[in-house]
């Protein structure tokens, strides 16, 4: 697969219906935060989209595959004494699973926060079942900080929690 059919953008009201599309699955909500909607309908996208317009600097994209809407990537900035650092986040679409577009994608929004939002350290927690995700994090460079026993509550059960970071090499 060519690199350059992976690509990070901003979202566009347009996205509305495809992201609403694929978010709709509890196959993506089971491994994030419960603030992200289930079922996940157009109005939740519609909203997400006008959030992240109005975001000065910009911190979540859409990822794109073949010209198409397959995910959404952030970083959700920290602030006071961890404002050098930041916390990403991902979901994308279960038709795009196994190409290996997440971690491409990761690399992309990690080069962006380190070269344009000068920021230290990025890290990401996960789920002790989402090894998928730990598996993108661990291709793009991100090592195991440790794990947090008992930590997330998601489904009504209790799970680890397992944190990476990357730093920024130029800092």
């Amino acid at each position: 697969m060519d690199n350059r059919e992976i690509k990070i953008r901003e979202l566009e009201e347009s996205d509305k219906s495809q992201m609403a599309k694929l978010a709709k699955n509890s196959n993506i909500s089971n491994n994030l935060r419960d603030y992200f909607p289930n079922p996940y309908d157009e109005k939740d996208a519609k909203s997400f989209i006008e959030m992240t317009i109005q975001q000065d600097p910009a911190v979540s994209f859409g990822i794109e595959f073949r010209g198409e809407l397959c995910g959404v990537i952030s970083l959700m900035l920290q602030n006071d004494i961890y404002r050098k650092s930041a916390e990403i986040g991902y979901w994308l679409g279960e038709p795009y699973w196994g190409k290996g577009i997440t971690t491409k994608a990761v690399d992309q929004i990690t080069e962006y926060g380190f070269e344009k939002l000068n920021l230290i350290r990025i890290y990401a927690g996960i789920i002790e079942y989402n090894t998928t995700s730990m598996r993108v994090l661990e291709k793009s460079g991100f090592k195991k900080e440790g794990i947090f026993q008992k930590a997330i509550i998601k489904n009504d059960k209790i799970w680890d929690e397992h944190r990476y970071y990357i730093l920024n090499k130029k800092m």
